[in-house]
């Protein structure tokens, strides 16, 4: 039988942990698939959100299950960026680590990107950027999921703080450290891949690290190519299994 593997799937900033809907059937049954919510997004849209807080929140699904199990960590766009924080505080912890969209260093030109995002979300206010991602996801995605993701709702509030979070902490050299295989993962035509050689090379712990491009995909691409997404996932999976020298 299959050893266990614990897949801790960490959503993207003004999403929530619905957007992995499709994963738990994608990677299989002998996978224990876990999306927790940030703070100020989903079930948490109430609370503040803080780096600290959003990291504990990271840390309670790593080791929320048994120690026993190798757990994969995996987050995509801020989901991906909170990923590699909590790997640089626990280097050798993980079984296998993957950021998703989110190899672009958040400084210079990709922090001005952001800055204009957040400035453009403003001046339209809620309801109008609300209605964009639906018209957006409507688009993109299989009409039932595309469902999930609108019922879910948009964490708005969150989003200056944690832009900053990312852009006055998060740099390649957090990678330095982590022992476990480093999967980066983007869409073809996302623009937070654009330093992901940097991030490659960074990772001069790890055991491997591959870098992955998703053929037509967007910086969405973990929602409109799941399939791809979770067969550069199972990677990590396979190679977790093998493991037996994982700090628990």
């Amino acid at each position: 039988m299959p050893r266990p593997v614990r897949v801790v799937l960490v959503h993207g900033s003004q999403l929530s942990g619905v957007q992995w809907t499709r994963y738990a059937g994608l990677l299989g049954p002998d996978v224990e698939v876990v999306v927790p919510d940030l703070p100020a997004h989903g079930s948490r849209r109430g609370e503040e959100f803080t780096w600290e807080g959003a990291l504990a929140v990271v840390g309670e699904a790593v080791e929320g299950g048994d120690p026993s199990v190798p757990v994969v960590l995996a987050g995509h766009s801020l989901g991906g960026y909170l990923a590699m924080a909590w790997a640089a505080e626990h280097p050798t912890r993980l079984a296998g680590l993957a950021l998703l969209g989110a190899t672009a260093v958040p400084a210079g030109p990709g922090a001005a990107l952001y800055r204009g995002i957040a400035r453009l979300e403003a001046r339209l206010g809620v309801d109008r950027v609300s209605r964009a991602l639906d018209r957006q996801f409507d688009a993109l995605l299989p009409p039932e999921l595309a469902a999930v993701v609108k019922e879910a709702g948009y964490g708005f509030d969150g989003i200056p703080a944690a832009w900053h979070g990312v852009m006055t902490r998060c740099r390649p050299s957090m990678l330095e450290a982590v022992t476990c295989p480093v999967l980066l993962v983007a869409g073809q035509l996302d623009q937070l891949r654009v330093d992901a050689r940097r991030f490659e090379r960074a990772a001069r712990s790890a055991r491997w690290v591959r870098r992955v491009v998703v053929r037509h995909g967007l910086h969405v691409f973990p929602l409109t190519h799941p399939h791809e997404t979770a067969a550069a996932l199972w990677e990590l999976v396979a190679d977790a299994r093998d493991r037996d020298d994982i700090d628990q």
